[in-house]
């Protein structure tokens, strides 16, 4: 059974840090590229930042590049999402998502608000 558990969401101030963890398990997760998108209220989808299977190679939306960090342990099936310097329009509901060919996985999602 495929699952992928986002965890480490919650309430930070404007200028806070919080870290994202995405725990994956019932497929080759080392073998998948992952990302992380946001969904904010009333607004689409949107892709956060992505790496590669080895974690060499990421990539950043122009909005978070240089406040957030993706990264991988390919040992631990886990992605995560280092989040520095929050931003009110960061808040959102973050999904980790898994790819590989035509294989894709979501998360259940988790809840980040950013508000003072």
């Amino acid at each position: 059974q495929v699952q992928l558990v986002e965890s480490g969401g919650g309430l930070v101030q404007p200028g806070g840090s919080l870290r994202l963890s995405c725990a994956a398990s019932g497929f080759a997760f080392s073998t998948y590229a992952m990302s992380w998108h946001r969904q904010a209220p009333g607004k689409e989808r949107e892709l956060v930042a992505t790496i590669d299977t080895v974690g060499r190679s990421t990539n950043y939306a122009d909005s978070v590049k240089g406040r957030f960090t993706i990264s991988r342990d390919n040992a631990k099936t886990t992605v995560y999402l280092q989040m520095d310097k929050l931003k009110p329009e960061d808040t959102a509901v973050y999904y980790c998502n898994a790819v590989r060919s035509y294989r894709t996985y979501w998360g259940q999602g988790t809840q980040v608000t950013v508000s003072s």
